[in-house]
């Protein structure tokens, strides 16, 4: 199932139709669509797909020979003299005739032959730019594809005609793997699973999102179980103490100082812990906004959902779940707290929601910055957020997102109000998402106030 990615596609495609000589670079976390996404572009394309193993340099230049001469139906050889050899042979076969060739998961590859990025190098400067081929190098190790490939001092920076970070999807493509869902229904499933395709698909929109959570997340043989363990081996040599920083995180500690009494780390080292999580785009530092009397230190979060739903649900009840007490876990840890999860989630789809709103200009601005405020009332003395803010330099959305039960009523939009006053805008506009609509107070308000009302229903297209 290929779902979202339409710019990407129609970049690579219209790239493609060029018919010149194409470097581009494609990263992203594990999982996240990468390889769907090129095997996407190449169908119906001559191509070399190479997917590169850990493994010694004379073995890497073998499968790749192998994978070369299997495309042209070449027999009786076995294996490039070089891999010089073997760009040359590309090149010239790239000559006078469209040929794609992506090298999946390069780092392998590049690290089993530390001489690979100076090779393509002087390749592409002397012989790829008079051809047809179209290269793609693909990573999932964000790090070293920002450094070694994309990098101001890699052998490879200013050749790349083209780049791809590839991200989660968001929630308008990710609610389209649940067509069975209600809207509310999609919503958790994405707070739960994110947009990494992999993960939705573990998913059945043919029950229930928790009952989802119960058959493929905290059964032992499911292969979400341990998932963010698995990925953390992978990636980090230390995972203890990355599991009890994201399980701190997930739990509300969020500033560090907060996370450092938490797990026992002094803030110093700390610091280099938690930059490494966000090189490889598990977590993110926010701050708040610019704007009125706002904080100065900024939060950590986890970014992918499904890392912050695990680390919050199922990392700090293992022993339960070994001992078999996974509907325990459900019932008493998950069930009655997924609401203020849930919750949080929200706010970022509603983020998600304006952004499209305002590229199709429905809002009564196209806003230039959105984010997150918290500070200080210098009135009543106390600190405040907002859940959203978007504004220009004369107009502000000041947003709230309500994921309860009850509707919205006088005493949520009159609360905004006030805090509005901390804000000095010409124009100020209130927006409410709202899972469980308006009261009828709200409604007549809205036709002669500044109000925006967006209920849930209305959210499954912008």
């Amino acid at each position: 199932m290929f779902v979202g990615r339409q710019f990407e596609l129609a970049e690579l495609n219209r790239l493609y139709d060029t018919n010149e000589f194409q470097f581009v670079v494609v990263y992203g976390r594990r999982r996240v669509g990468k390889t769907t996404l090129l095997m996407e572009f190449c169908r119906g394309k001559p191509t070399i797909f190479h997917v590169a193993d850990e493994t010694v340099g004379s073995v890497a230049l073998e499968r790749f020979s192998r994978d070369v001469f299997q495309h042209f139906g070449l027999k009786g050889v076995s294996s490039f003299r070089s891999w010089e050899d073997a760009f040359e042979f590309l090149a010239e076969k790239a000559r006078s005739e469209r040929l794609v060739l992506v090298i999946d998961e390069f780092r392998h590859v590049a690290n089993a032959c530390k001489e690979l990025p100076s090779v393509l190098q002087r390749c592409i400067d002397l012989k790829f730019k008079k051809t047809k081929l179209f290269l793609i190098l693909c990573g999932s190790y964000v790090s070293f594809m920002e450094k070694e490939v994309l990098g101001y001092e890699s052998p490879l920076y200013g050749r790349r005609t083209a780049q791809f970070e590839i991200n989660p999807l968001s929630f308008l493509e990710a609610k389209e793997f649940f067509p069975k869902y209600s809207i509310e229904q999609r919503v958790v499933a994405y707070a739960i699973l994110g947009g990494t395709p992999q993960y939705l698909e573990t998913f059945s929109d043919e029950v229930d999102p928790l009952e989802n959570v119960r058959l493929h997340v905290l059964r032992k043989s499911s292969y979400l179980y341990e998932e963010p363990l698995f990925l953390l081996r992978q990636e980090l040599r230390e995972p203890k103490v990355y599991n009890s920083i994201l399980e701190a995180i997930a739990s509300g500690r969020t500033r560090l100082n907060e996370i450092s009494t938490k797990i026992g780390v002094e803030v110093v080292k700390l610091s280099k812990y938690l930059d490494t999580l966000m090189g490889l785009k598990l977590i993110e530092r926010v701050s708040p906004l610019p704007l009125g009397k706002s904080a100065r230190e900024g939060l950590y979060r986890i970014k992918d959902n499904f890392f912050k739903f695990w680390y919050r649900f199922v990392f700090p009840n293992r022993e339960l779940i070994e001992q078999g007490l996974a509907d325990k876990v459900l019932e008493e840890k998950l069930r009655p707290h997924i609401g203020e999860y849930v919750g949080r989630v929200f706010e970022d789809i509603a983020v998600q929601y304006l952004w499209e709103l305002n590229k199709k200009g429905a809002l009564p601005f196209r806003f230039e910055r959105i984010g997150k405020w918290w500070g200080n009332n210098p009135i009543k003395r106390r600190q405040e957020e907002v859940d959203v803010v978007a504004y220009d330099e004369e107009n502000v959305l000041l947003c709230e997102c309500k994921w309860q039960n009850e509707p919205v009523g006088l005493k949520e939009v009159n609360e905004l109000m006030e805090r509005g006053s901390l804000f000095d805008f010409k124009r100020k506009y209130y927006v409410f998402f709202s899972k469980a609509g308006f009261s009828e107070e709200v409604l007549d308000l809205a036709k002669s106030y500044p109000l925006i009302l967006i209920a849930l229903d209305r959210m499954d297209s912008p």
